[in-house]
Order: structure tokens, then C-alpha cells, then sequence
């Protein structure tokens, strides 16, 4: 049912749901990788809970054309299902497998043009998210990334745009000149707005992987879209005299660095805004050598894309030691909260906080209060004593491990999992830091809820319904955990370092150096005996000596915290309420057969059974749907069709494979097309003829 504080549908939309057909050529494309308003939204209501499950595949296309691997045998694809193609009058563009823009038709998906290699030494790379197209009337270019340069790509035919880069090549390159740059590397896409081209990229991987202090800072830059020159740069780790330097301790601004943009940006062509989601800082899992809060790491920052200028930040984590890099697009939407209309950009997290605010001024929607968090053992870390906590909306997923997480379907279920909670030592605060080898917890992993998987992450990014102002939010419920080790003992290396200081903890990978030889014998001591009262204490943990894989978590194989694993979440932002949430998916056939047979269960909800499965989903909205990918229990990949009010599931359509990153919906000479990102590919789905 209609809740009376949700807006009447537009007139625009109205009249789309009375005829069924598309009755305008502006709701055709899908003009940027997150759709025209990046909400991945489309007005389009051609399929609906009545018709959805006739939709069929139409046509696919692998991730590399296979004339490229014709002209050129030695091209080394990567992952394409990352990339979101654009549509713009009547053509699709997006990179390929091995980031060359491709076009073609949309109706069909044949090739239209390929972008070639430049030389024969250009045969690997990946695809980004998206591309991004530019028109002033006459000239129409595609701006892509890939590789160490920007492109500008006349849409027509594919060739170097003319009077972009020097020499007119069509590109610019973008790593920086001197002995310590990193080359240039990004798995997202530009951005433009008006005649500028904004590009926020990632020199050399995000900070966790860094071993060392000196890094280079992964600024934001802005290009003039008809000559590639550059306008402007934002320090992402501010310079001397600049705003935020008094963050950086030690003069650490000087030479800490990272803080890219791990995903994508978002623009309010409008306004001439466009909004950054930050990553965090180098040596990101320990922040000895840079004490302060350490502006601009895991922020969301507003600029204007005319100047580069800062017009507002707001920093989601103070000195971020857990890898809580802000991981998907803000979302754009206006919301009517008590009655006065607010311009919003709302960004989901992996701490499972939406932040919202006002996107002209900064300001929060719904206050956020500075929240005391633990403090570290690590010797030499100085933590923030406080982390910003949204009290609107409630978080969507798992914060810390507590009593009210166990399952609590009878008095006699809930004292046999707080048993083992206890035993075990599994709870754990939010916003718990590592841990050193050897440190307060011994060599045992400190649980981190969520992990730096999220919450959210770049694999599901958000979207809404701008009608009625309901934001959609796929995650998880997992935890994680790092060890420290001292940096000199690490045989951790990366080929892009940059600088010689080697920071005095980092990360363990694979088990800390020192203890190495003591973590591999720790397996069969954590099993379900160790800690369910000897139940099967001789099976081991984790694959232990008695090959069965038990979870000690567990009472008698059923997991002693709540699902869903995974879930998908609607949320009205009018209000901050929760409307509903689901599991994502379905839990496989074996394990529902399981949980209903447990002798625990019995006589209970059957809903107990289907806790959904893990990781994230790809979604797209429509007037009356929401379309999300996931598992039904026979394992097999669908799109499932949501009632957006209720989160029934009207429809089930099974897919050719599993999709993540993204989803779009777009028109096509009058008829209405659903595309998914494939691990190999594309493919497009629309009703019979």
C-alpha cells in the first residue's frame, strides 16, 4: 500500500503507465553508466509484473568483438562485465575487454565501429565502468579512459577526435612526469560536465596494498573536453597552506598519499557539480606515521567542476585504518523530508551507513553524531576518538557483532548461541581496529564487522526511484579481520611502490611472517567441538585433518547469527524509514533441505529456511519494478522482479550467466530493453515481438 508521505507519480510517467508504450524520444537513452540522472532509473514501463517473465534474450556480445582477435591475435581480454554501455541516438557505445570503445547497434548488437590499437605493444587492459559522451551541436565525441591516457573519439566513426591531445592524437596522458610517478590506472570511467572532463583515477591500487609511507596523492583533474589541456587539479591530500593540512600530523601531507577514487562519480549537470567518493589513505591499516583525521581519505567531496574548487566535503571515517573506502556512485535524488523539498545526494557505504545531504550546500539531511569507537593496541596509532554515525536512516546491514545479531527463535536456540558467542569470543564492537601479531588478542584475527568487503561495495552499486524517493541497497553480511605485522619482516611487495620508507606496521597477507608456522597449526583447536560443548571437536575449523568443513560458529550446522547473508533493502529517504528488506536470492536447495529438517526449526517459520545467499546484487528501476539479479535455490542466475512498495517477487526470468556492476534499461526504436554485464560479455533482453 501507498504510504500517504510517498509523491504522486509525474504527469510524464502517468502518461507512460496509460499507454504502455514509449511516447518520448528523451526517454530512450541511457546517457551516462549509471542512466541519465545516475539513479540507474528509466521511465520506461513496457515490461511490468504482468509481461516480465516472457522476457527473452535477444542478442549477446562477447567481451572482446571477434574481429579484434582476428586483426589482433595477441590482445589479452580482461574482465568486461565492469562496464555499463551508454545509448545515444540510436547507438550504443562502451569499452571492450581490453578498454577499446566499441559501437554498435543496439537493436541487434553488431558492430558499428571498433576502437584499434594504436600499436601492436597496446594488447592488454581492462574495461571500465563507463564512457561518457559530449556534443555541442556539430561535433559529437566519446571520452573514454584506458590504460595512461584519455581519449576523445568521434562517435560517428570512431576516429581520433580532432583538435583533442597534443599533435591532435585524440589522447592525453596522464601519468605524471618524474622519477617516483606511478602510471596511471583506472577501473572507473570520466565524467563530463559542460565542456570539462573530470577524471579521478587510482595510480597503483588502493591504500592496502602500499608497504610504504611515501605515496603518490591520486588528485582530481579536470580537462578541457575539446582540446584534452588541462584546467584544473584538486589535491586530494591537501598541499601547504591549503584546507585540511593541519589533518596530516608529522607533515605527513607532504609525502602520504593515495585517496583516489575507487568507483565512479557523479555529476548535477545543473548545478555544474560533480561528487567524488574518496579511498583511503596509504598504509591504510595503519596510520602511525599520519595521526590526525587525515582530509580528503573516505570522504564525499562536491566540486565545481568549472574550477576544481572545493565546495563542500564531509568526511564518512576519521583516519581510516579499515579499508572503509567509499566504494559506489552518490546517489542524486530530491526528497521531500517535513514537508520542504531538498536537493539530496545520498551515499551508501560499506560501514552500512547511508550518509544523506543536501548536495548544493553539504548540509546533512538528518543530524550525524560523532560516536565514541574503540581504541587501537597497535603501538605508535593515534585512532579518532570519534566516527560520524547518521541517526537517519537505521544501517542496513551488520555494524559490530552483539546479542541482538543471534538467533533468537526460541528462548533455548538464543542461550545455546550466546554460549557459543561467548565461548568463542565472537562478538565484537563497530569500528574494531586490528591488531598486531602477537598483540592483546595473541595471533588470533580480530573480527571487524563489516569486513572491507562491505556493507556495499563496487559490485552492487545502489540505485532509486527519483518519483518516489526510495533508495534500493544491495549487501552483505560479512566480517573480516587483519593482523599487523612490523613492515621490515613483511614479504609483501607491490611493482608500483612509490618512495623507500617502510612503514613500521602493515597488513598481513597469507599469514603474519613471524607466525607463519603458528597460524597453519591453529586449525583443528577452532572447530564446532571447541566451542558448541564437543560436538565434533576432532573435525577441525576450516578443512581440518577430518575433511569436513565445519563452521564453529554454528549449532549443529545452523549458523548461530541471523541472516539474510545477503539482502536487499528499500528505503524511503522522505523519511529514512525502511519500507521493506529481502533476502538476496534464494539459500541453495541443500541448505533449505537442511534447515528445515533442523530439529531446532521445527514447528517454526518456514521463512528461517531461505537466509538468501551472500555478495551482491546488480539492479536496475522502472516505474513499477525493481529488476535485481540473484540465485534462485537450484543455483541457476535470474532477474527477479520486485514490487517496489512491497519487495514481493512478481517474476522470476532466468539469465544466461551471473551479472554484477550494473544493470540498465533503455528503448530502442519504441521498444523497451533490459542489458546485463556478463563475466564474458553482454546481453540484452526484451518481450517477444
Amino acid at each position: 500500500m501507498l504510504r500517504p508521505h510517498l509523491r504522486v507519480i509525474t504527469a510524464l510517467t502517468l502518461g507512460l503507465l496509460a499507454t504502455g508504450t514509449v511516447s518520448s524520444a528523451a526517454q530512450e537513452g541511457w546517457t551516462h553508466y549509471a542512466g541519465d540522472t545516475f539513479q540507474r532509473y528509466s521511465a520506461l514501463d513496457q515490461i511490468d509484473a504482468g509481461n516480465v517473465r516472457s522476457l527473452e534474450v535477444v542478442w549477446r556480445r562477447p567481451g572482446l568483438d571477434p574481429v579484434f582477435t582476428r586483426d589482433y591475435p595477441d590482445l589479452r581480454p580482461n574482465n568486461y562485465h565492469k562496464t555499463t554501455p551508454i545509448l545515444v541516438d540510436g547507438v550504443m557505445y562502451a569499452s571492450n575487454a581490453v578498454g577499446l570503445v566499441e559501437a554498435w547497434d543496439p537493436a541487434t548488437g553488431r558492430t558499428i565501429w571498433r576502437q584499434p590499437p594504436r600499436s601492436s605493444e597496446e594488447v592488454g587492459g581492462q574495461s571500465t565502468r563507463g564512457v561518457e559522451y559530449w556534443s555541442d551541436g556539430r561535433d559529437r565525441r566519446i571520452i573514454s579512459v584506458r590504460g595512461e591516457y584519455l581519449y576523445a573519439l568521434d562517435a560517428i566513426t570512431g576516429e581520433p577526435s580532432r583538435g583533442f591531445g597534443i599533435g591532435e592524437s585524440g589522447r592525453v596522458y596522464l601519468t605524471r612526469e618524474g622519477p617516483d610517478a606511478l602510471r596511471f590506472g583506472w577501473g572507473s570511467g570520466p565524467v563530463v560536465v559542460g565542456d570539462v572532463i573530470v577524471v579521478a583515477g587510482l595510480r597503483g591500487g588502493a591504500g592496502d596494498r602500499s608497504l610504504v609511507m611515501e605515496r603518490e596523492p591520486e588528485d582530481i583533474t579536470g580537462y578541457d573536453v575539446r582540446t584534452g589541456e588541462l584546467v584544473w587539479t584538486f589535491h586530494v591530500v591537501p598541499r601547504e597552506g591549503e584546507y585540511g593540512t593541519e589533518t596530516w600530523g608529522n607533515d605527513s601531507w607532504s609525502f602520504a598519499g593515495d585517496l583516489g577514487s575507487w568507483c565512479c562519480l557523479t555529476a548535477d549537470h545543473e548545478l555544474g557539480y560533480v561528487y567524488v567518493p574518496l579511498s583511503a589513505n596509504s598504509g591504510s591499516m595503519w596510520g602511525g606515521f599520519r595521526p590526525g583525521d587525515n582530509l580528503f581519505s573516505t570522504s564525499l567531496i562536491a566540486l565545481d567542476v568549472r574550477t576544481g574548487e572545493r565546495v563542500w566535503h564531509y568526511q564518512l571515517v576519521h583516519h581510516d585504518i579499515w579499508n572503509y573506502d567509499t566504494p559506489t556512485a552518490p546517489i542524486l535524488m530530491d526528497v521531500e523530508v517535513d514537508g520542504e523539498m531538498i536537493p539530496g545526494v545520498f551515499q551508501a557505504t560499506k560501514q552500512a551507513f547511508v550518509y544523506s545531504f543536501n548536495r548544493e550546500t553539504g548540509e546533512p539531511i538528518w543530524p550525524i553524531e560523532e560516536l565514541p569507537v574503540p581504541e587501537s593496541n597497535v603501538p605508535g596509532e593515534q585512532l579518532a576518538r570519534t566516527q560520524p554515525h547518521p541517526t537517519k536512516p537505521a544501517p542496513y546491514d551488520l555494524q559490530g557483532r552483539t546479542e541482538d545479531h543471534l538467533i533468537d527463535y526460541t528462548p533455548e536456540i538464543y542461550a545455546q548461541a550466546l554460549a557459543i558467542a561467548e565461548a568463542g569470543n565472537y562478538f565484537a564492537p563497530f569500528f574494531n581496529p586490528p591488531t598486531h601479531f602477537g598483540g592483546d588478542q595473541g595471533n588470533s584475527t580480530p573480527r571487524i564487522c563489516p569486513g572491507d568487503t562491505g556493507g556495499v561495495n563496487i559490485t552492487g552499486p545502489a540505485v532509486a526511484d527519483p518519483v518516489l524517493g526510495i533508495m534500493f541497497i544491495t549487501s552483505h553480511s560479512g566480517c573480516g579481520g587483519r593482523i599487523l605485522e612490523p613492515g621490515i619482516d613483511s614479504s609483501m611487495d607491490h611493482d608500483q611502490q612509490t618512495g623507500t620508507t617502510i612503514s613500521q606496521w602493515i597488513n598481513c597477507r597469507g599469514g603474519c611472517a613471524g607466525g607463519r608456522a603458528a597460524l597453519a597449526g591453529r586449525g583443528g583447536g577452532r572447530g564446532a567441538g571447541a566451542a558448541a560443548g564437543g560436538r565434533g571437536g576432532g573435525r577441525g575449523g576450516r578443512g581440518g585433518r577430518g575433511g569436513a568443513r565445519v563452521n564453529p560458529q554454528s549449532i549443529d550446522g545452523l549458523s548461530i547469527w541471523k541472516g539474510p547473508a545477503g539482502r536487499i533493502s528499500a528505503i524511503d529517504m522522505n523519511t529514512g524509514e525502511y519500507l521493506w528488506v529481502i533476502p538476496n536470492g534464494d539459500a541453495s536447495e541443500a541448505e533449505q533441505e537442511r534447515l528445515r529438517n533442523h530439529p531446532l526449526l521445527q514447528g517454526l517459520d518456514p521463512a528461517l529456511t531461505n537466509p538468501g545467499r551472500g555478495g551482491h546484487s546488480a539492479m536496475v528501476v522502472t516505474p513499477t519494478l525493481l529488476l535485481a539479479s540473484g540465485q534462485t535455490a537450484d543455483g541457476t542466475q535470474n532477474l527477479f522482479a520486485i514490487d517496489k512498495l512491497t519487495g514481493e517477487r512478481v517474476g522470476t526470468v532466468p539469465l544466461p550467466g551471473g551479472t554484477r556492476y550494473g544493470m540498465s534499461s533503455w528503448a530502442h526504436e519504441g521498444k523497451q530493453y533490459v542489458m546485463i554485464q556478463l563475466s564474458g560479455g553482454l546481453a540484452a533482453l526484451a518481450l517477444p515481438e
